[in-house]
């Protein structure tokens, strides 16, 4: 009998995949736990046009993070922080902080998780910090720590 998955199913397949199984099993276990549906024209569509639109999204995503580097090729983020004798920062320059500035300042979101410090920021000046936009799109962005007033 040819079935769907519907889940993964340990050493038969992935979700969505169309496979071949015994009666049996598929009467027994797969259908019972709603692991599996019987193989029909009809969901055969239905599962191309999931899988048409799920391509769609990932296309439209990496699109989206493409623009996103464009944009911040051309933005330097000034990002306040109170310091201070010696221009030595109260704590550091976070991911946060020059997240929120960033769409402050640029309407840009960038999640803090995708922001990559290779070291904290303790002290006023410039810094490029790197930015995984996902993927595999690496950014740069450009920071300026100015004195906060």
């Amino acid at each position: 009998m040819k079935v769907i998955l519907l889940q993964d199913v340990k050493g038969q397949g992935k979700k969505g995949q169309r496979i071949e199984v015994s009666d049996g099993y598929a009467r027994n276990f797969l259908f019972p736990r709603n692991l599996a549906t019987p193989e029909t024209s009809d969901k055969i569509n239905v599962l191309n046009q999931q899988e048409k639109a799920r391509l769609a999204k990932i296309e439209k995503e990496k699109k989206e993070a493409l623009d996103i580097a464009e944009k911040l090729k051309s933005c330097v983020v000034k990002v306040p922080a109170r310091a201070g004798a010696g221009g030595r920062l109260f704590g550091a320059v976070t991911s946060q902080e020059i997240s929120d500035c960033l769409a402050e300042q640029y309407g840009i979101r960038i999640e803090k998780n995708k922001i990559m410090q290779s070291e904290p920021i303790k002290t006023f000046g410039s810094y490029e910090v790197k930015c995984k936009l996902g993927f595999e799109i690496v950014s740069t962005i450009n920071i300026i720590v100015t004195e906060q007033k």
